[in-house]
């Protein structure tokens, strides 16, 4: 017996001890005979013939004696001397060999199909992988016997993947959840026919069961790859998402009780490719946001119908005007935001930042719809309580996103901004429709007709009351500046028109207009008191004023004093008007009075508030008749020689 041959032998043995079964002992005699050099190979043919037929045992001894008949011929021969026959041998016995491999590849790959006395199989694809690895280096030998194993098992893997039910999308529309349902219910299934059925049929260096597990790892992550191209909704995406991050490990498929103790905690996970996963969370972010656009499309389209159409009043929500809308993109957004942080963190971050760059832009698309809408409107209450009630709304909605500003502050600002820009433009509307409503009023008071005539003051009241119960049902957020502006307005635009020169009172008609000032200031006074303006440093302007309008000639120094404490950037200029007003046009009286004026401001030109600035926004007219009277030497001052 070569040496060779007793190298055989040992190995054989070595092989016994490892694969036990009977059924496994004719082979292994087999072996031995032919490793002793008593057995004759079949002829090529014959031994394809059995492979083909599943005769394992029978072929694989064959091919072992044809093999070690090849190595004797081999060692019979001089190296130069290798004949053609002796070359065609080979070429047969890597046929053969190839043959062989794929039909254990084939048993492998369809285990499950198997009946019971097929998998017996099984077990000679186990002992020839064995042998053949002890055999590598030997002439004929052919490499890779544990890969070209381990592709079967894979390949076989994909093939019971592949024969899960999938639905199209038009015959289901739940068809990825219920595909999904049903591939990890195959897995375990697999896996469990793997552990019941397989185990006994390999040595415990196969590590089968890993193996398996490793394969349908693998072979999932292919599948979930072709599905991924066939989603385009977004419940299908987060399907996906879910499934690997959760419903794969968990009790329900890898961590099924059915798979221990032989699954161990480390193998649960599906290692899929992190460029996979975000692929799946970037589609998913943009598929939301472009759901989210059509929602927040859809609010305006619902706006419109339910509301603008039909000119409906809008609720009353806990004593303010509120549309709703605030709430239907919030819970929307928060529902959103709340589902992905169950997939995990960086797909929260993900979704709030998707969801706040289309809501970024929604606030000038629904303004362009409302304004578009509502502008024919603009001479009706309802259009202000309209405004109002959006601009309730999104203020609200600002302080509903405020949840998010950890999670993408950048992002979360550009919001902020466009929702104030917003609230600004339509709280501005509302202040410029009340202002061009009432300035007519405005200004045909203090003139010659305004001493008999008070319907124009009654018509400014009536509009100041309207928007005074208008502003009740405004946001205490914006109503405090809304009314400070109305007020500030009003009072600075009745004060306006004693700077315009267009009466003088003669006649003692100054203790009139006096009294009139100071009855009508009263009204005014009150109503913004109602309105809780907090700007009651404007309170004693009209009374100040009306004061040096009653007063004696005399009197008028003395009552200016309090005036320029109170507002200190009162100009001649505005002193002035006040004076032609109350009859006071030009002379020394007039001079006195001015030059007190520069006196008093220079005194309190280090003292004076200089937020509350009142005349400094009131244009005084110039007094063309300052110069009736003065002499003409003095005239040639100012006027050149021609």
């Amino acid at each position: 017996m070569g040496i060779s041959e007793k190298r055989a032998r040992a190995r054989i043995n070595q092989s016994e001890s490892e694969i036990a079964p009977n059924n496994m002992l004719h082979l292994a005699a087999a072996l031995h005979g032919t490793c002793s050099g008593r057995m004759s190979p079949k002829k090529i043919m014959e031994i394809n013939k059995l492979i083909v037929s599943d005769h394992l045992e029978e072929a694989y001894v064959n091919l072992l004696s044809l093999r070690l008949e090849l190595q004797r011929e081999h060692q019979a021969l001089d190296q130069e001397d290798y004949p053609i026959e002796l070359v065609n041998k080979e070429k047969d016995l890597s046929l053969l060999y190839g043959t062989l491999r794929n039909k254990m590849s084939a048993i492998v790959r369809n285990f499950s199909a198997l009946t019971s006395c097929k998998k017996e199989q099984l077990v000679y694809v186990a002992y020839i992988i064995l042998e053949e690895e002890k055999r590598q280096g030997e002439t004929g030998a052919m490499q890779g016997w544990r890969d070209a194993w381990r592709d079967a098992v894979l390949n076989g893997v994909r093939d019971t993947l592949k024969k899960v039910p999938l639905d199209s999308r038009e015959q289901n529309a739940s068809w990825l959840a219920v595909h999904l349902g049903l591939l990890g219910k195959a897995v375990v299934e697999d896996l469990g026919k793997v552990k019941t059925e397989l185990l006994s049929s390999y040595p415990p260096d196969f590590n089968v069961f890993e193996t398996y597990v490793s394969c349908h790892h693998e072979a999932v992550g292919e599948h979930l790859k072709r599905l991924l191209e066939k989603v385009t909704e977004l419940k299908d995406y987060y399907a996906l998402l879910d499934f690997i991050i959760h419903h794969y490990p968990s009790e329900k498929i890898m961590g099924s009780s059915s798979l221990l103790p032989e699954l161990k905690e480390d193998q649960r996970t599906l290692p899929v490719d992190k460029d996979f996963l975000n692929q799946i969370k970037d589609k998913y972010c943009a598929r939301l946001q472009a759901d989210m656009k059509t929602s927040l499309n859809r609010i305006i389209d619902l706006e419109n119908e339910e509301s603008w159409k039909e000119k409906r009043k809008p609720v009353i929500d806990e004593g303010i005007y509120s549309s709703h809308i605030d709430m239907d993109i919030w819970t929307n957004i928060k529902g959103h935001v709340q589902g992905s942080r169950r997939i995990d963190v960086n797909l929260e971050q993900k979704v709030v930042r998707s969801c706040l760059e289309e809501l970024k832009i929604f606030p000038k698309r629904f303004e362009s719809a409302f304004v578009e809408w509502s502008s024919p409107l603009s001479n009706s209450s309802l259009w202000a309580e309209y405004h109002i009630s959006y601009i309730n709304s999104f203020s609200a909605l600002k302080e509903h996103m405020e949840s998010y500003k950890d999670t993408c502050p950048i992002q979360l600002e550009l919001v902020q901004k466009e929702i104030d820009r917003l609230t600004t433009s339509l709280s501005q509307a509302v202040m410029e429709n009340f202002k061009t409503d009432v300035k007519p009023f405005l200004r045909r008071q203090m003139t010659g007709k305004w001493f008999s005539f008070d319907d124009d003051f009654l018509q400014l009241i009536r509009r100041t009351k309207t928007l005074s119960e208008q502003s009740k049902y405004m946001t205490p957020k914006h109503k405090q500046a809304f009314v400070n502006e109305a007020h500030f307005f009003v009072v600075k635009d009745y004060v306006s028109q004693l700077m315009k020169n267009n009466y003088s009172c003669k006649n003692r008609k100054n203790e009139t207009a006096a009294t009139k000032i100071t009855n009508q200031w009263e009204e005014l006074k009150e109503i913004f008191q109602d309105m809780n303006s907090s700007l009651d440093w404007l309170n004693p302007v009209g009374n100040q004023l009306s004061d040096i309008i009653g007063c004696k000639k005399s009197d008028v120094i003395r009552n200016l004093e309090p005036l320029v404490d109170n507002y200190p950037d009162i100009m001649k200029s505005h002193l002035s008007a006040v004076l032609y007003f109350r009859g006071i046009i030009r002379g020394r009286e007039k001079h006195t009075i001015l030059q007190r004026l520069a006196e008093l401001k220079q005194r309190t030109e280090n003292t004076g508030n200089r937020e509350q600035a009142l005349f400094s926004e009131i244009q005084a007219a110039v007094n063309t008749d300052c110069l009736a009277g003065t002499p003409f030497s003095c005239l040639s001052f100012i006027v050149p020689d021609s």
